[in-house]
This record gives structure tokens, C-alpha cells and sequence, in this order.
């Protein structure tokens, strides 16, 4: 007889199972149960690539989880109350509004003159590690990230820890199904922080504009239509909070790829024209965002399998990124692949707007570290995965680093 299909809980992070690896599990459900009918969390989960490309890319589908039905995972775990939801889950003309003007800044040619300011992050950050052990998570990954974004929103650098504490405290809840009350009004607290610094930042920019992102929010003008504050504080919150820990996430996910396939790490030095095909492999390979979702906003059949209306639609990013029908041996971590196209920034009206900042840290960062340490161990027993549901990455992650001098 078999074993009951992976659901629930067990398709989180919150099981150990699939936090130490989802792939097994995800690989399991997509051969049994390709669209699976996730009774625990009212939903539907779909596993295969161009069933998720599909509901990525429709136009009409909602993200309000508002508009989910009565018991569904959207409106049960994803929405607060009435409020109005952030850029990622709003539909138009909401957000078609929000993201004509706040993506300029975001367009990979502006992205290209950040370059600079981000590689000296990460120059001075990987310059002050010593050779020998160290949190790769704690002392690059989590701090990088927070600087850049902080950095380019002008914040007080004196203010870095304290911006990367409320992220972790607010994204602990964010796409959670189970929450400690005690996290939930930890939550709560570093929300209204951030809205309260944010707020008087702006005030600040509209009465002395400066070179930075909340400048550019306040000046963005659309046709005549403008941000209001509680609208630029939002997307500020969201890009402090989403930026953040999903590049902490690619970066960590991509040194760990590297050093468990030490023949790709080697090609990778070899050949470091491969380093921008090595971070759309590990994008692939380890998505950081595991998955995403939509709200049928009709009767639809997907995959053969009949949705109504307000049914909360998961589809799942990890699983389409290793679909063998795409991606020949989809399992191989391979810096090299040819096609390296991937789901992992989402796709349709809701991609990730901070998908080229993503890639320029997690190329800076890999370079300076390759020539930081001419020599990069594994440290057995030293990492550990995040419990965060929906998402992908390492707690901690200790690795050895040795530079030239410690091999003479």
C-alpha cells in the first residue's frame, strides 16, 4: 500500500524533513500527486514547471489574500485582517500603479551603477574576516544584504543591526501557518519601528532631497500621480524585508553548492568568466524563495485538475527548477548548464523587482571571497537550515577559509 502523499506542514520548512532537503519530497509529490490537493492548508500545491509557469504568468489570477475564500491558506495565513496588502500581494490597478513608479531605480541599468558602492561592501566586509572558521551566514551573508539596502536607502549606518533585527523579527511571521503569539508581538513591534523611521526619513527627503532611494521614491512621478509617505515607508519596509533575506539566502545557498561539488568550485576559479552562469545555476539549483502563489480568480483547470474561484494556488518554485522534464539531470549542480533559465524570481506581473540587485551581491560576493581565500573548506557539522517557511537557507553555515599567506 502506499504511503500517504507529503502535505501540509511537511511541504514547509517547518518539517525537518524538508528543511534539510526539499527536492526528495518535492520530486515524490510531483511523480504521485503533480497537482495535490493540500487539505491541511486548504490549498492546491503544483510541483511541475510549466503548470507553475502558468499560473505565474496569468495576468488574472489574484495576489489579495483578501480575495481567497473562507478557510483557504491565502486568506487564513497570508493576509492581515483588512489591512492593505504590500506590493506582493496587491492586484491591479493597485499595483500596477505602485510598480510604474517605484521600478526605475530597480531596471538593471541603474542597478549596473550600484555595482561599484556594492562591491566595496563586500570588499570591506570579506577583508575583515581572519583565515581560519567562521559563520559565513553572521559574518557575510546577513550583513551585506542589510548595508547595501540600507546603504542605498540612506539610512544611518550606526542603524545596520538594528534594521537587520526587525527583519528577522518580521519575516519570522510573514508566510508562516504557525506562530507563536510571542513572535507575532515581536513582529508587530519591529513593523511599526520601521514604519515610524521610515516615516520620518521621507519627511526628511521632502525637505532635503539627497542621493538615495527614498529620494527617488519621493520624487517618482507617474503621469502627474505621486507616492504618498505611507505608500513609499511600505515599499521601503518591503524591500528592507524581502531584499534581505533572500539574497542572504542566494548567497549562503551558493557557497554551499560550491563547496559540496568541489569540482565546480575549482572550474569556477579557473574560469571566473563562469561566475554570473554559476549564480543563475545556483538560482536554479537552491532557489532561495521555495514558493509563491496566486488566488483562481474563476473556475480554472490546471493540469487537469478543476480549481474554483478564491482557491489558494501554491506553486512551487523549487520543484518546477528541478522538473526532469526540462532540465536534463535536474538533480546535477552544473555552473556550465546551458539553460539556466529558472522560476526563481517568480514571474508575470508580481517578478521579483529586486532580482538584479540579487545577482550583482551574489556575484560581488562570491569574487571577493574566491580571492579572499584561495582555499575554502566545509566545516562538518556546522550548518544549519532557517525554519521559514516559503523560504530557503541557512541559520548558519561555518565554513574555513585560508588566505595566501596561510599556505606558505
Amino acid at each position: 500500500m502506499n504511503t500517504p502523499c507529503p502535505t501540509g506542514i511537511q511541504l514547509t520548512a517547518l518539517d525537518p524533513r524538508f528543511r534539510e532537503d526539499p527536492y526528495p519530497v518535492l520530486a515524490e509529490l510531483r511523480k504521485r500527486e503533480p497537482v495535490h490537493h493540500d487539505e491541511q492548508l486548504g490549498r492546491y500545491f503544483f510541483t511541475r514547471h510549466d503548470d507553475v509557469a502558468e499560473i505565474l504568468r496569468d495576468p488574472d489570477y489574484w495576489s489579495d489574500p483578501r480575495k481567497g475564500r473562507e478557510g483557504g491558506f491565502a486568506r487564513g495565513y497570508l493576509g492581515r485582517g483588512d489591512e492593505e496588502p504590500r506590493l506582493l500581494m496587491m492586484d491591479d490597478p493597485g499595483h500596477r500603479r505602485i510598480r510604474n513608479l517605484i521600478s526605475d531605480p530597480f531596471r538593471p541599468r541603474a542597478v549596473e551603477g550600484w555595482r561599484d558602492r556594492v562591491r566595496a561592501v563586500v570588499n570591506d566586509t570579506i577583508a575583515a574576516l581572519g583565515d581560519g572558521e567562521f559563520d559565513l551566514i553572521e559574518a557575510v551573508a546577513d550583513s551585506i544584504p542589510t548595508i547595501v539596502i540600507a546603504d542605498k536607502l540612506g539610512i544611518d549606518p550606526a542603524r545596520h543591526a538594528e534594521f537587520k533585527a526587525w527583519s528577522a523579527a518580521a519575516l519570522k511571521v510573514a508566510f508562516s501557518p504557525i506562530n507563536d503569539p510571542e513572535d507575532v508581538k515581536q513582529a508587530e513591534a519591529a513593523f511599526a519601528a520601521l514604519r515610524e523611521t521610515f516615516l520620518s526619513v521621507i519627511e526628511s527627503r521632502r525637505r532635503a532631497p539627497a542621493a538615495d532611494l527614498v529620494s527617488d521614491l519621493v520624487r517618482a512621478e507617474d503621469g502627474g500621480d505621486r507616492l504618498t509617505d505611507d505608500e513609499i515607508a511600505a515599499q521601503c519596509e518591503l524591500l528592507l524585508l524581502a531584499g534581505n533575506v533572500t539574497t542572504s539566502d542566494l548567497i549562503g545557498n551558493a557557497v554551499a553548492a560550491l563547496l559540496r561539488h568541489p569540482e565546480q568550485l575549482q572550474k569556477l576559479r579557473a574560469r571566473p568568466e563562469l561566475l554570473a552562469n554559476a549564480v543563475e545555476e545556483v538560482l536554479r539549483y537552491d532557489t532561495p524563495v521555495t514558493d509563491t502563489g496566486r488566488i483562481a480568480n474563476r473556475d480554472v483547470e490546471i493540469g487537469g485538475v478543476k480549481n474554483a474561484q478564491g482557491e489558494s494556488l501554491t506553486a512551487s518554485l523549487a520543484a518546477a527548477n528541478r522538473d526532469p522534464e526540462v532540465y536534463p539531470e535536474p538533480d546535477r549542480f552544473d555552473i556550465e548548464r546551458a539553460d539556466t533559465h529558472h522560476q526563481a524570481f517568480g514571474g508575470g506581473r508580481h517578478y521579483c523587482l529586486g532580482s538584479h540587485l540579487a545577482r550583482v551581491e551574489a556575484q560581488e560576493t562570491l569574487a571577493a571571497l574566491l580571492a579572499r581565500f584561495p582555499r575554502l573548506e566545509w566545516v562538518e557539522g556546522g550548518s544549519e537550515y532557517a525554519a521559514n517557511p516559503s523560504l530557503r537557507g541557512f541559520a548558519k553555515l561555518r565554513i574555513r577559509g585560508e588566505g595566501p599567506a596561510a599556505r606558505v
